[in-house]
């Protein structure tokens, strides 16, 4: 009978540890963290007697993937701590594993990785008529993968682990710092998935077969979020006094740019309406306003697209002791 540690098996849980800790969390998925080298190829002048033309090939340095993880809110604080240093712009580089088990939680593979850096934050969309379960989207920048067998030994389930069942799309609000336009925000029906990204930079250096991977600076989307039309007045005429069109007219622009900086909140919530996750921008300011089209035959409620610009965002995670 084959050893059951060489047997097939179906990879069913996925944990993430953390500069040398054990588990820091289980997500939902895991893509990417492969290896490959570039081929070289080369010849030599050609051989007038013997019309040689032969061509040689050789492997290049090596190249990783980057792993990108589905995750919901079943991870450790230090995972949490370190989402939280990216997005200020403080990302550190770690060192870690992917683990890999089957069904009865037992470690089958794993992927050691290095100096690994967040590339991507991925907030997924929300959306009041939603209920299903969302998760985040994260990609690592890594400078080596290392592949071996698992160890065979059980996973620690965190204790959070049901948690992430409970982060759903339809329990959320938006909120900004205006007196008026914070009225008119208590009414969002939606608001779009957006991406926070640090791009990296390959440097080669004699020596390091691998290329030496560095962050480059933190790049802050746009937020898209959508109100009914009935609530989208204040947002016309902010725009209007902001940019200078319609009633508002050139004269009525502000004088101090700072007085039309807006900032805001998005707060996530459980079923039990409590606090899960949040998302501070500042340094808005609105972009464009575009109303839905206009169709004689449709029921549903028309709604208004909003869109602003963003120069910087934080993120807080709830208090829940995981480790």
């Amino acid at each position: 009978m084959a050893n059951i540690a060489n047997r097939a098996y179906a990879a069913a849980h996925f944990a993430l540890e953390l500069d040398g800790k054990d588990e820091v969390g289980l997500f939902r998925s895991l893509e990417g963290g492969g290896v490959k080298a570039d081929v070289m190829t080369y010849q030599y002048g050609a051989n007038e007697q013997t019309k040689d033309f032969t061509r040689f090939r050789q492997l290049g340095k090596p190249k990783f993937e980057d792993i990108k993880l589905q995750v919901g809110m079943a991870m450790s604080q230090t995972f949490y701590k370190w989402v939280g240093e990216f997005v200020a712009g403080n990302g550190s580089r770690k060192n870690g594993a992917v683990v890999a088990a089957d069904f009865y939680y037992n470690e089958r593979a794993r992927r050691n990785f290095k100096a690994a850096m967040i590339k991507e934050l991925t907030f997924p969309k929300l959306d009041a008529q939603d209920k299903n379960a969302i998760y985040m989207g994260i990609t690592l920048a890594v400078e080596d993968i290392e592949f071996l067998k698992g160890t065979g030994k059980k996973l620690d389930v965190p204790k959070g682990f049901n948690a992430q069942k409970l982060w759903t799309a339809n329990n959320f609000s938006f909120t900004v710092d205006d007196g008026k336009l914070k009225d008119a925000c208590h009414r969002v029906t939606k608001i779009d998935s957006f991406t926070i990204k640090q791009n990296t930079v390959e440097y080669h250096a004699g020596g390091y077969k691998a290329a030496i991977k560095t962050a480059t600076p933190v790049e802050f989307p746009n937020l898209t979020f959508y109100v009914p039309e009935a609530d989208a007045q204040p947002f016309m005429e902010y725009m209007s006094r902001t940019v200078g069109f319609g009633g508002g007219g050139p004269g009525n622009v502000p004088k101090d740019r700072e007085a039309s900086v807006l900032n805001g909140e998005i707060q996530t919530f459980d079923a039990e309406n409590h606090p899960l996750m949040s998302v501070q921008f500042k340094g808005a300011d609105i972009v464009s306003i575009t109303p839905d089209r206009s169709d004689a035959t449709s029921e549903e409620v028309k709604q208004v697209k909003i869109e602003l610009y963003t120069e910087k965002m934080t993120i807080d995670y709830p208090a829940m002791e995981l480790e």
